[in-house]
């Protein structure tokens, strides 16, 4: 007679495949971001605007807040705040199993890291604020839909990251539930099964 599996694992997946897929969304966004941002203070500092499409444009800007401009002036309790969840997600990963989710977790982080470079980086260089405090920089926001407060690369990373965690969050459950229902089908015709094969043999 051959042996059901009574219990559905999921997949396991390596350390070198779970950092790796945290790593390299991590650095990708914070490239992107760092950029972009590079490229935003060398081409727009004279306060010129660059039209993109629609009401999208180019526009610079400096935030001491969080993302998309709100809370200004709180910006190391922001950007401590933001080391902690970074820590809390990095936590997390350890014993995710879903490479989806690890992307989503290393985006959320590359996006938290690099609005943090700028406010540990940028200490006093942005005009009209003078905080020389620690992790008190201005964050640099450069993209303008003229009816959303402007943000950049990083905002956008922690966003759609936050979505997608919610999204898989949402999934689990019903993933879980599937699988707990399709084991218990599973053993449901294997004891069928059992009780049909040592009936014929009686």
């Amino acid at each position: 007679m051959e042996s059901v599996p009574l219990t559905s694992h999921p997949p396991k997946i390596s350390a070198l495949q779970r950092w790796g897929a945290v790593g390299l969304a991590t650095l990708s966004v914070v490239a992107i971001d760092q950029l972009s941002k590079a490229w935003a203070l060398r081409r727009l500092s004279s306060a010129e605007v660059v039209d993109v499409v629609f009401s999208l444009r180019f526009n610079l800007a400096f935030n001491t807040g969080m993302a998309f401009s709100k809370g200004a002036g709180k910006g190391p309790l922001i950007g401590l705040v933001a080391l902690v969840v970074a820590g809390v997600l990095l936590f997390i990963a350890r014993k995710s199993t879903s490479i989806l989710q690890l992307v989503f977790i290393g985006i959320v982080v590359g996006g938290a890291v690099g609005n943090v470079i700028d406010r540990m980086s940028r200490v006093g260089e942005a005009p009209n604020f003078g905080g020389t405090g620690f992790m008190s920089g201005a964050v640099v926001d450069f993209i303008d839909l003229q009816w959303w407060p402007i943000f950049n690369v990083a905002d956008a990373a922690i966003v759609v990251g936050g979505i997608g965690l919610v999204l898989i969050g949402i999934r689990a459950p019903i993933d879980e539930d599937t699988a707990a229902s399709a084991s218990t089908d599973d053993q449901t015709d294997a004891a069928t099964d059992s009780a049909g094969a040592d009936s014929a043999d009686g």
